[in-house]
């Protein structure tokens, strides 16, 4: 049995994770700003790049259960960004739009991704550097999902 492989310098998952939980940490300050939680903003970047979207579109974009993203959702509509409605053809499915204040809201954003690849690039790590991570991680997750 290979025991020595159970150490957390060995695992992939662990430097992946908690360089999720420091980068989010990275987005809070600025999201707190536009009154947003990062998977709030997830949703928003999803309504961003093409209104109108149902539940189960946005649960498959952002690899969520839609017991995870209808309480986002609510929360959202509850602050103003979206609206939720029954889809006109299909019952069973329910339509997400931004609201004016979410529209209005990408322009307050747009700064963000830029400060956040600015504030983790270093000495050490180029744009270059970060760009090829989160290539290999997208086709990771592409492969998988």
């Amino acid at each position: 049995m290979h025991t020595g492989r159970l150490k957390l310098e060995y695992q992939l998952c662990f430097p992946i994770y908690a360089t999720s939980r420091i980068i989010t940490k990275l987005y809070q300050p600025h999201l707190i700003k536009i009154d947003l939680t990062y998977p709030q903003y997830l949703v928003l970047m999803v309504l961003w790049e093409k209104n109108s979207q149902s539940v189960s579109d946005i649960c498959s974009l952002l690899l969520l259960e839609t017991n995870t993203l209808t309480p986002l959702l609510k929360r959202l509509e509850g602050k103003g960004f979206i609206r939720r409605a029954r889809s006109s053809s299909d019952e069973r499915s329910v339509i997400v739009e931004l609201t004016e204040k979410g529209i209005q809201t990408k322009e307050a954003a747009a700064p963000i991704p830029s400060k956040v690849f600015e504030s983790i690039k270093t000495e050490n790590i180029s744009l270059e550097d970060l760009f090829h991570v989160k290539s290999v991680l997208t086709e990771i997750i592409r492969m998988k999902s």
